[in-house]
C-alpha cells in the first residue's frame, strides 16, 4: 500500500492554459493526490522552475519530496509507478507496449502541430496544415480508438486517453480562435463519441478550465505573434 503523504510534499509547477500540465492535472485527481500547485507565467518563469528544469526551462514540473520531474509523460508515468491506485498504465506487457506508442504518436502530433503553428497563424500553406492534421486524426480514429470500448483501456481512462484528451482540448481552443472546424463529427465519429465520454468524466470535467477562459488568455498571445510577424 503507498505510504501517506503530506500536500508540502508534492508541488507542481505549471500553466493553467497548457495541455501538457492538463495531463499531470488530471492525473493527480483521478488518484486522489493532494499537490501544492504553483502557477508560472510563460514569459516570467519563477527561480525555481528554472532550477528544476534548466534544460528545457518550461512546465509542468512536479518536484516530489524535493525531487523534480519533468516531460508531462514522463511526470504521468512516474505518478503511475508511484502511487498504483487507479492504474493508468496496462499490466500487460503487450497492451503498454502499444499504450506507449500511442502517446508516442499523440506527442508527435503536438509536436507537429506546434511547428506549424506560426504558418498556420500568418495563413501560409494554411490548408495544407489543416490537412496533414486531419490526416493524423484519422489514423486515431481507424488505429487507435474502439467502438466497443467507452475508453482506450475500456471502461476506465488511460494513459492514452490522458495524452489524447490534452490533444483534443488543444484543438477545441484552436477551432474557436482561428474560427475553423478540424474535428469534424462526419470524418471522426468514433473520436467524437470518445471525447464526449472523456470530458464527461466527473474529475476530468472538474479539472479542466471553461472553453471561454482557454480563449480569452490565448487570443491576445496570438494576436501579439502576428503583430510581431
Amino acid at each position: 500500500m503507498h505510504r501517506l503523504i503530506k500536500m508540502a510534499e508534492i508541488k507542481l509547477h505549471g500553466s493553467w492554459y497548457s495541455p501538457f500540465t492538463l495531463r499531470v492535472v488530471w492525473t493527480l485527481n483521478l488518484k486522489g493526490i493532494p499537490y501544492d500547485s504553483i502557477e508560472e507565467d510563460h514569459f516570467n518563469r519563477t527561480p525555481q522552475l528554472l532550477q528544476y528544469n534548466p534544460i528545457h526551462k518550461k512546465t509542468p514540473v512536479l518536484v516530489h519530496d524535493g525531487k523534480p520531474i519533468c516531460e508531462s509523460m514522463i511526470i504521468v508515468e512516474y505518478i503511475d509507478e508511484i502511487w498504483p491506485q487507479n492504474s493508468l498504465l496496462p499490466a500487460d506487457p503487450y497492451a503498454r507496449a502499444q499504450a506507449r506508442f500511442w502517446v508516442k504518436y499523440i506527442d508527435d502530433m503536438f509536436s507537429a502541430i506546434r511547428a506549424s503553428h506560426r504558418s498556420i497563424i500568418k495563413g501560409e500553406e494554411r490548408e495544407k496544415s489543416r490537412e496533414n492534421l486531419s490526416e493524423r486524426l484519422k489514423v486515431v480514429e481507424d488505429q487507435c480508438l474502439d467502438d466497443h470500448n467507452k475508453f482506450y483501456g475500456g471502461e476506465t481512462i488511460n494513459i492514452v486517453d490522458i495524452a489524447l484528451g490534452s490533444f483534443v482540448k488543444f484543438i477545441e481552443v484552436q477551432e474557436d480562435m482561428f474560427e475553423v472546424k478540424i474535428l469534424k463529427s462526419e470524418r471522426f465519429p468514433r473520436l467524437h463519441l470518445w471525447f464526449n465520454n472523456f470530458k464527461d468524466v466527473p474529475i476530468i470535467k472538474e479539472n479542466t478550465p471553461e472553453q471561454e477562459k482557454f480563449v480569452a488568455y490565448v487570443r491576445p498571445l496570438i494576436e501579439e505573434i502576428m503583430a510581431s510577424s
